[in-house]
């Protein structure tokens, strides 16, 4: 398996964002990376769509 085609400074952003070591963000299958992205996205859509309480 080879590694990601991705910018270096977009592994770096998404390691912090999906909480991985870079290396293994690297060498994470397609698929994998694919369905942690979209349960990223789903949970920030749904943090920016709840009201605030204050």
């Amino acid at each position: 398996m080879k590694p990601l085609q991705i910018s270096p400074e977009t592994a770096v952003k998404l390691a912090e964002q999906l909480k991985v070591p870079l290396e293994h963000l690297m060498h994470m299958p397609q698929h994998i990376l694919l369905q942690k992205l979209a349960e990223l996205a789903k949970s920030s859509a749904s943090e920016q769509s709840e009201p605030e309480s204050k």
